[in-house]
């Protein structure tokens, strides 16, 4: 099972850290799901660019063959969310779990003709980015998340 070396640092958001640990803890069989929207979510464990300890978060599950959309929307706020900053800083030390086990992904911010495709992607699944895209004078980024073989 893939899985990042260090300390584990659980969200200080309740639901966030509570979502995590239902979904590892049943292997994606128990909350696979945004709270009560029935939308699928994914498990993205990296680590973080200040403390160097593991980060967990639950994010929408964006996936086209085979790889995964990371849209760092934090609901349209005009900042973007810590975890972008550890993804930029580590895009080799991160594990996405969808379904019962983890496995590594290497992320990379995507822009222009392969932005607008993963965008409107993201929207099919979750249309609710449309409005936080309203929300913010930012471009809400998104990173690709591709398997690699470690």
């Amino acid at each position: 099972m893939a899985k990042l070396s260090g300390t584990y640092v659980p969200s200080t958001s309740a639901w966030v850290r509570e979502q995590v640990e239902l979904y590892e803890g049943t292997e994606g069989r128990e909350g696979s799901t945004l709270r009560d929207t029935g939308i699928p979510v994914v498990i993205v464990t990296m680590r973080g660019v200040k403390s160097g300890s593991v980060r967990k978060i639950a994010l929408m599950r964006v996936e086209y063959d085979g790889e995964y959309a990371l849209v760092a929307s934090k609901g349209g706020a005009p900042d973007n969310p810590d975890w972008y900053y550890n993804l930029v800083k580590h895009p080799d030390e991160v594990t996405l779990q969808d379904g019962p086990a983890p496995f590594f992904v290497r992320v990379r911010l995507v822009d222009g003709a392969e932005y607008d495709s993963w965008w409107q992607r993201s929207v099919a699944v979750f249309p609710q980015y449309e409005t936080y895209k309203q929300k913010t004078p930012r471009r809400i980024p998104i990173f690709v998340a591709t398997r690699t073989h470690q």
